[in-house]
């Protein structure tokens, strides 16, 4: 069975980085004003550096043409 409604993609409109410190430490914020509202991140060290990774991966992929 094939879904034929589809949702629209969150297109990013806005980006904002900032910091906290909570009970277990620091912690990276990153803020994505979409077309559909705001989408807030909290991202430890090691899952800032996964997202790093995988942001890096698409990247190249873009660029690399069939």
């Amino acid at each position: 069975m094939k879904r034929k409604d589809r949702a629209m993609p969150f297109v990013p409109i806005e980006l904002h980085v900032g910091t906290l410190v909570d009970d277990r430490g620091m912690l990276g914020i990153l803020s994505i004003h979409t077309t559909e509202g705001p989408l807030d991140i909290a991202l430890d060290e090691q899952t800032a550096d996964a997202m790093f990774e995988a942001i890096a991966f698409l990247k190249a992929s873009l660029t690399t043409v069939p």
